[in-house]
């Protein structure tokens, strides 16, 4: 998510005692979700009610160790970590990766060429791929930029602004060595570059060439310009990273007035802009001039980081939809199955499977699996009153639950262009912003974060519903799911609620939380979610860090480690002033976990990290290990 984001539930106004008293009046209340929830820590787990008490578990059963003190929140501006750890900055904003680059200009804050041989701006999702024991590379989304910052006058208002603000976007591949123990980019190294919102790319899948999807500059519908708003990624066991866009909308405007279009409704997308203004100086963005051109962004873009001089590839058959992130699982029979959320209030979450199977004796016949396969959507079904319940995954195909031509897809590439308007028409769920998607390293279960939603229950169509159940959620939750016979790519599920996040300081009925949200561990808007390779469950949040009236004592925005067995979770980090805490990736010996540290300081708030003193705020990538040289978290 990015502060473009018209969903941004920062500033979401506080509702009065009456009016959070009625809404939880329809909901459990706290006794009752303790009671379903089962005895000590016991939460439904694929469906099954776990009710013994952590304590009474052999190791196998209480699931992994999580062996840190945890960290009481606060609102410094720096990162707080556990005792017996440590961080350093690996990357900032600004930092030069390609020859000819500048060093970071804290005054001018660099030109369009000084920042498209640096990293970019906002780093989010990010993979790390090895090298060797102390080498590797990452692969960072580069999501968006700060314009207070980023221009020392304040806002785009040239050709030149509009250039640079396109070259902070992106993705940023580099080369990192541990040197003496301390990890530290290489800055000139020869995997390193950049890709922006001008960098030639690909289209692929069923919607390659659909008349949708060409433009005056590309009469092919096959040849796309740039990438932009890339949230969360994925990666693959071929080797590549997955990037995804996401509030691609907001980039687009004219200054002329536009007809009536469903689809560019449903996907946000009209004359006035979200502050970005590029479509004044480049008239691609010019909806007037070039109505096609957002319907080439909200894919999923496959990037080579081992091939510098590769072309990334936007891969249609994933659908287009605000991505957040891609998890990848190769499922028992070989086929790939990709997990993804459609990050927005009232939007749903999807599953691709591939027709092939992987080869893990021939990775470069891996590389067109994303290509051919089948979407689907989730439904949930809901017990009412009930924390969990069972699901079904619907094919998203052309003819099939509805998708005719007399619905208005003509093709299978109008239902991946238009693939939100396909989910309401097969029936869907609506969901609570669906963000980061994670599924368990040994184990057929998959997690969501749904990071908040003032519209629940509000507005007609986002009625209360079982992994739902709150109006106006400013909290957010975790819900997870089981596939049916342990199999991915099944068409049935069960699911529950892995921890319902809230204040039990401030309140006592379903705004408190679930029982494994204390006044210790209280976080609100998880987005962010990764499993390590033990299966201990990082949650990272994107919330409201103002620390007052709903939020009272939950600080800056932090990561959390949770045990998915025990349903314990522990506060890990905590961030710099007004950031968010974004993006993970471990080395493959677990004993350095690098994370992002997006927008410190967004909106011109008191943040000066991470240099400290009077310097400008730099979204940063950090790595953190332990002092005794342990894995991460052990």
């Amino acid at each position: 998510m990015n502060s473009f984001d018209e969903n941004d539930q920062r500033n979401h106004p506080r509702a009065d005692d009456s009016e959070f008293t009625q809404m939880a009046n329809t909901l459990l209340s706290r006794r009752q979700w303790l009671g379903v929830t089962g005895v000590g820590m016991g939460l439904f787990l694929g469906g099954q009610r776990v009710v013994q008490a952590a304590t009474t578990r052999s190791p196998s059963q209480a699931g992994p160790r999580m062996g840190f003190s945890p960290i009481a929140a606060n609102t410094l501006d720096t990162v707080t970590v556990p005792a017996g750890y440590q961080w350093r900055v690996l990357a900032s904003w600004g930092d030069v990766i390609l020859p000819g680059g500048t060093a970071f200009d804290p005054v001018t804050r660099g030109t369009a060429t000084s920042q498209s041989l640096s990293i970019g701006d906002n780093n989010d999702g990010m993979s790390f791929f090895s090298l060797g024991a102390d080498h590797g590379v990452i692969a960072v989304n580069n999501e968006y930029a700060n314009y207070e910052y980023l221009f020392a006058h304040g806002r785009c208002s040239s050709i030149e602004d509009t250039r640079k603000a396109q070259a902070a976007h992106g993705v940023s591949v580099f080369e990192v060595r541990r040197i003496s123990g301390v990890w530290k980019l290489q800055h000139e190294a020869r995997l390193n570059r950049r890709i922006t919102a001008n960098t030639e790319m690909r289209l692929s899948g069923p919607a390659a060439g659909s008349a949708l999807l060409k433009t005056m500059a590309d009469p092919t519908g096959t040849v796309a310009l740039g990438t932009f708003n890339n949230c969360a990624n994925g990666r693959t066991p071929w080797g590549t990273y997955l990037t995804c866009e996401e509030n691609f909308n907001g980039f687009f405007g004219s200054a002329q007035s536009l007809p009536e279009n469903a689809a560019y409704k449903r996907y946000g997308i009209g004359a006035k802009d979200a502050g970005i203004n590029w479509h004044p100086f480049d008239g691609r963005f010019d909806l007037a001039k070039n109505p096609n051109e957002p319907h080439r962004f909200g894919w999923v873009v496959e990037i080579d980081p081992m091939d510098p001089t590769s072309t990334p590839i936007k891969r249609t058959a994933l659908g287009r939809i605000k991505h957040e992130n891609a998890e990848v699982v190769v499922n028992a029979d070989g086929h790939v199955v990709v997990y993804m959320g459609d990050d927005e209030k009232g939007e749903h979450i999807y599953k691709f499977v591939s027709a092939h199977k992987f080869d893990a004796k021939n990775p470069q016949a891996n590389r067109h699996l994303l290509d051919e396969g089948t979407l689907y959507v989730a439904r949930f079904s809901t017990l009412e009153g009930q924390p969990h319940g069972a699901g079904e995954w619907l094919e998203l195909t052309h003819g099939k639950n509805g998708l005719t031509a007399e619905a208005g897809f003509k093709d299978q590439a109008e239902v991946l262009v238009h693939t939100r308007l396909a989910a309401t028409v097969v029936g869907a769920t609506t969901m609570d912003r669906p963000e980061w998607i994670a599924a368990h390293p040994t184990q057929a279960q998959v997690y969501v974060t749904l990071t908040n939603n003032s519209d629940r229950g509000v507005k007609p169509q986002q009625a209360l519903n079982g992994p739902n159940p709150r109006a106006k959620n400013i909290y957010g939750q975790i819900v997870r799911w089981t596939p049916q016979g342990n199999d991915h790519t099944s068409t049935s599920f069960t699911w529950d609620i892995f921890a319902l996040a809230g204040n039990p300081v401030l309140h006592k009925d379903a705004y408190a939380g679930s029982a494994n949200i204390t006044p210790d561990n209280m976080f609100n808007s998880p987005d962010g979610l990764t499993f390590d390779r033990d299966g201990r469950l990082w949650i990272q949040t994107d919330g409201d860090y103002s620390n007052a009236k709903e939020f009272a004592g939950m600080g800056n925005n932090q990561m959390l480690c949770a045990n998915p067995v025990t349903g314990e979770i522990k506060r890990f980090l905590v961030g710099p002033v007004a950031c968010e805490i974004t993006g993970m990736a471990f080395t493959p010996d677990q004993k350095t976990m690098f994370v992002g540290i997006q927008h410190p300081g967004e909106k011109l708030a008191p943040s000066h990290f991470p240099q400290g003193g009077d310097a400008v705020p730099r979204s940063s990538i950090i790595a953190i290990s332990r002092r005794d040289g342990g894995m991460v978290g052990a």
